[in-house]
């Protein structure tokens, strides 16, 4: 795993040259990205750089990797698993390695088939070559043709890739802080984002906060050549419910053999790994073939909360731990966690109100103690329909067919009630469904994982605003082919929340701490067969992820199958009510936060007071303004901390080799 960097020209022929970015800088600001190692490449209209996290190839694979010819160059980041299988039909074609690493495996490809290449990768990765061959070729109009920059992102974004543009060059980073390194990139905030951020609680690809930098989507490559730059989607999530027909035992024991060869595939490494444990179906699933194929006990990090037992999922951690006899560690968060957030804002380098990133940065901290890669279960939910609010939308069909008068009976019976701040607090769950049954399947959809519903943007921001996050949302739907709105929902969850939320979140937290996730649902074989088994055995009545669970007979134990699915929550709303009201007044009423004129003051205080009184549950509400404050100060207005300037100097083994 690895950070990766660079730029190149968009026009030689210009009469002044534009500035030069300093890819060490770059470099230095992700080296916690891959910290064993450093390298960088520099061409006349071009440079391009990597900080390396040694996994695969400790002492060989140190990039940039050039071709025998050297117009070829090549920084990676990420994992191929079949690169051994490419390597073998690569030298049947007659090329040679130098090296036994997957990186050099990539360059030969692109060689070999060009940018369809990428088709034939099985992993996740996020690419940047620079190829020279068509201005060196020695034809006569080789005036008119210069180097050409390809860069990629996986299938569906596991690895990042961010991209700076001007009139003059294109500027690419695994992080964006990476591009921000270069001080002739000009901070300015995108006002416009403000909705989509309370909306989704992430900034969706290709926006990004910042003005000029842009998010390259998943299953997209970018190519720089003649001073011309494009962008085209090499992959697409195939569509639900369509495809083969299988009996119901057929589609068990193809997913069975699928997900099994996803596991021991992500199992080839050159250093010790382990597995997250959270005590769910999907980590359980994953530590028990892993336990099939290691020799040696498979060691799992779980994690828990001291103050609430409803978000506590250790006890069935432990259950699977001692099942599989593994080697189990865990951590219990207290509110002083937050702490945590200026370092968590640092390394989403964007506004993120995702709170569950506390957790998984610490339990990422526990296991890079130990191991350097972790498995992990995260996708499974959006392939099998692991979510209630899948149950929910079908439920909310039955729900629209009942007396109106029923319905605002049970609305005002709702709106007298408190909202607690447990995990599955009747009331809130209760109040968010009711009040968005009634709507069209996308504005439903988005009320229920929306952090701030439309009306009250409307009311909370000030200004005019030009983005309208309904619209935004709708985009993703397409028109159902019948009643059942499974299908759909899972296409939106694959496009929107996998990607923007649940991939970012365990990419940098992962990476903040040095450490390499692996995530087997997410195998590409694997998922695009999940796409073809019908909606009706991925919710089967109220049954989450029927599929997968009877795949998973006699493999998981029984009494986490059956259990009822538990989100990885964080009790932020109880923590405002208690020790950290003041933080929360002293941050987001503070004289700077106000100053800024992005929000209602009146509505913002009265979000407080009921969040406060009881009266509402906004704990993830406030939490993504706090975040966007933090990061205001912390981005925009370059505000200097402890922590910052600590944790942005170069490490010991310094810039010398680069910097040259």
């Amino acid at each position: 795993m690895c950070g990766i960097c660079g730029w190149i020209e968009l026009d030689t022929r210009r009469d002044t040259r534009p500035v030069r970015p300093n890819v060490a800088a770059m470099s230095v600001a992700i080296e916690h990205r891959g910290p064993d190692d450093w390298g960088k490449a520099e061409f006349k209209d071009a440079a391009i750089a990597m900080t390396r996290l040694s996994i695969i190839d400790l002492d060989g694979g140190h990039q940039p990797i050039a071709n025998d010819q050297e117009n070829c160059w090549i920084v990676f980041n990420g994992e191929i698993y079949n690169f051994l299988d490419l390597r073998k039909e690569l030298q049947a074609k007659g090329y040679r390695f130098k090296t036994h690493s997957d990186t050099e495996v990539v360059l030969r490809a692109y060689e070999e088939w060009g940018d369809d290449c990428l088709h034939r990768l099985r992993g996740m990765f996020a690419l940047g070559i620079y190829d020279s061959r068509s201005a060196d070729n020695g034809s006569a109009d080789c005036v008119r043709k210069r180097s050409r920059l390809f860069l990629a992102r996986d299938r569906v974004g596991k690895k990042p890739l961010y991209y700076y543009r001007d009139e003059t060059r294109i500027i690419f980073g695994s992080e964006i802080k990476a591009i921000l390194a270069d001080p002739s990139v000009k901070v300015k905030v995108r006002r416009n984002i403000l909705p989509l951020y309370l909306t989704y609680g992430y900034v969706p690809a290709p926006d990004t906060f910042f003005e000029n930098i842009y998010e390259l989507g998943p299953g997209h490559k970018l190519v720089v050549q003649n001073g011309e730059m494009a962008i085209d989607q090499y992959w697409k999530l195939p569509p639900q419910d369509v495809g083969i027909e299988l009996s119901e035992k057929q589609y068990v024991e193809r997913l069975r053999e699928l997900f099994e060869d996803a596991v021991k595939a992500r199992l080839i490494s050159d250093v010790p790994l382990g597995a997250f444990l959270s005590g769910g179906v999907d980590s359980a699933a994953v530590v028990a073939l892993m336990t099939r194929v290691m020799k040696q006990p498979v060691k799992t990090f779980a994690i828990g909360f001291a103050d609430d037992p409803s978000f506590n999922e250790l006890e069935y951690a432990r259950v699977i731990a001692k099942k599989f006899n593994t080697d189990h560690h865990e951590f219990l968060v207290t509110p002083d966690a937050i702490d945590l957030l200026p370092k968590l804002v640092w390394h989403y380098d964007q506004p993120f109100a995702d709170s569950s990133a506390i957790p998984s940065f610490l339990v990422a901290q526990m296991t890079r103690e130990h191991v350097k890669v972790a498995l992990t279960g995260d996708g499974s939910d959006e392939l099998f329909a692991g979510y209630e609010r899948f149950a929910a939308a079908r439920l909310a069909e039955t729900y629209r067919r009942t007396p109106h008068l029923l319905q605002s009976a049970v609305k005002e019976f709702l709106d007298l009630m408190p909202e607690a701040t447990t995990y599955r607090g009747f009331v809130r769950r209760a109040r968010r469904f009711v009040e968005s049954a009634a709507l069209p399947l996308s504005e439903r959809y988005l009320h229920w994982v929306g952090i701030f519903p439309p009306s009250l943007i409307g009311e909370f921001l000030t200004g005019d605003i030009e983005t309208d996050p309904v619209a935004h949302f709708q985009s993703h739907f397409s028109p159902a082919r019948d009643g059942d709105p499974i299908a759909q929902l899972l296409a939106v969850n694959m496009a929107t929340y996998l990607p923007g939320d649940l991939l970012v979140k365990t990419d940098r937290m992962t990476m903040a701490n040095s450490l390499e996730a692996r995530c087997p649902f997410l195998d590409h074989e694997l998922l695009e067969f999940s796409c073809a088994i019908p909606a009706k055995l991925k919710l089967k009545g109220i049954t989450t992820k029927y599929i997968l669970k009877r795949a998973l007979q006699g493999i998981v134990p029984q009494q986490i199958i059956d259990r009822k699915k538990h989100g990885f929550g964080v009790p932020v709303g109880r923590w405002f009510r208690t020790g950290l009201n003041g933080y929360l007044h002293d941050t987001l009423l503070s004289r700077e936060a106000l100053r800024r004129g992005y929000f209602n003051e009146t509505v913002l205080r009265r979000l407080i007071a009921e969040h406060e009184t009881g009266k509402r549950d906004h704990g993830h509400r406030l939490w993504s303004l706090l975040t966007l404050e933090i990061w205001h100060r912390m981005f925009i207005d370059r505000e200097e901390c402890s922590w910052r300037s600590e944790t942005t100097k170069p490490s010991l083994k310094s810039f010398a080799s680069l910097a040259g």
